[in-house]
Order: structure tokens, then C-alpha cells, then sequence
């Protein structure tokens, strides 16, 4: 009983503590939900279904070691080279979303106004075409997002997951590898919500109506930034 106690605060604090210090596990979503006009309500979804993916795909991955009896060292091996292409991932897509940003931003020049029914209008001004549109939500760019988002949580692995809490559980029952693998998993997704949620709403108490413009530069640099201090730092 004791062992198990250990076990699951191990995962419990682990799990948070990886996630806190992991800014690519939340970052990277305050800045795109503010760039793509995310609703919480979205926003907390995408956070979810990405964090499930992550979660479970270093799960199944420690799943079939067990099941194959594979060295942990060799699974730790596969965990650090997907984290590596995790980062450069992010790196990419920061980059890349930053050029789209910078594009977008000299490209279309926009303000709103209020209509006499209280709607809000925003009129897009192209200085490619010179044209007056109406603009509609850029549901492309937002699917986009989510992907990139995706892909990125689906490749970054949970370091700690396989050596310090699967392997030790396994040598116990199948009750508490489950257990621990449970704990480790909902504590990693909730505090990706949690800090996804207050990060949004910290950005929201700054009136930045005059940068819509840039919103999806300042957010591509975002994530760049990220990127680049976990490439950097040795979290």
C-alpha cells in the first residue's frame, strides 16, 4: 500500500510539474486563441483533445514496451528523439505562422463600427485589390491551428511517464499500472487547462483593439519564443 501511495503523489506532482515548467503545453494555445477569436468554451476543447493525445501517445508507447518487455533505456531513446522533432515542430510552426502573420497583417487593413443594432461590422481593406469586404471568420487558418497543434502535442512526449511511473507500477499489478497511468494523465490535462485558462484570461485584461492587425504575428512570435527557450532551456 505504501508503494502505491508513493506512486501515485509521484505522478500527481510529476505530472503538474512537467506540465507547468512545459511551456509548449499551454503557450502555444493562449496565443492562438487569441489570434483565430477562440471562445473559451473551444479554446478548453482544443486544449483537451491535444492533451489527450499527448498523453496517450507516450502511454502506448510504454503500453507495448511492457507488453514486449523492451529495455526502458530503449524507450527513453524513442522519448527523447520525439522530443526533439517536437521541438523543431514548434519552432517551425512558430516561424511559419509568424511569416503568415506578417503577410496577413500588411496585406489587410481593418476597422470596425457598430451598427444601430449593436452588431459589430469589421471591414477588411486589401491593398492588393482595393477592395471593401466584409470579413468572415478565418475558419481555414483556426483548422489549421488546430492541427498544428495536434501534431505537435501528439509528438511531444511525457519524459517522465515511461521510466519513473509505468516500469516501477508494472513490477505491481495491472490495477495500479492502470492507477498510475490514470493519475498522471487527467493531472497533466487538467493543468494544461487550468493554465490555458488563466493565460487567456490574463491577455484578455489587455486592450490591444489597435493590434488586431498583428494578432497572428504576435502570435506566431509567441510560439516561436516558446520554441526556441524549450530547445534552449533543459526542462
Amino acid at each position: 500500500m505504501a508503494e502505491i501511495n508513493i506512486l501515485l503523489t509521484t505522478a500527481i506532482s510529476v505530472a503538474f510539474i512537467h506540465t507547468l515548467i512545459g511551456f509548449d503545453h499551454y503557450v502555444p494555445f493562449i496565443a492562438l486563441s487569441r489570434a483565430n477569436n477562440w471562445t473559451m468554451k473551444k479554446t478548453l476543447l482544443i486544449v483537451f483533445l491535444c492533451g489527450l493525445g499527448h498523453v496517450l501517445s507516450s502511454v502506448l508507447l510504454g503500453f507495448i514496451g511492457i507488453g514486449l518487455s523492451s529495455a526502458v533505456s530503449f524507450l527513453v531513446d524513442i522519448e527523447n528523439i520525439r522530443g526533439t522533432i517536437a521541438t523543431w515542430f514548434l519552432i517551425a510552426f512558430g516561424l511559419v505562422y509568424t511569416i503568415y502573420g506578417i503577410r496577413h497583417a500588411v496585406r489587410n487593413k481593418s476597422h470596425t463600427h457598430v451598427t444601430h443594432d449593436g452588431h459589430t461590422i469589421m471591414h477588411v481593406h486589401s491593398q492588393e485589390c482595393g477592395d471593401h469586404i466584409h470579413s468572415k471568420p478565418q475558419s481555414k487558418t483556426s483548422v489549421n491551428s488546430f492541427w498544428g497543434l495536434f501534431i505537435l502535442l501528439v509528438l511531444g512526449p511525457c519524459e517522465p511517464l515511461i521510466p519513473i511511473l509505468m516500469y516501477p507500477a508494472a513490477t505491481l499489478n495491472v490495477f495500479v499500472l492502470v492507477l498510475v497511468v490514470v493519475s498522471f494523465s487527467v493531472c497533466t490535462i487538467v493543468t494544461m487547462l487550468v493554465m490555458t485558462f488563466l493565460g487567456v484570461k490574463g491577455v484578455q485584461l489587455f486592450k490591444l483593439e489597435k493590434l488586431n492587425r498583428y494578432t497572428h504575428a504576435m502570435a506566431g512570435l509567441a510560439i516561436l519564443i516558446c520554441g526556441i527557450s524549450v530547445w534552449a532551456l533543459p526542462i
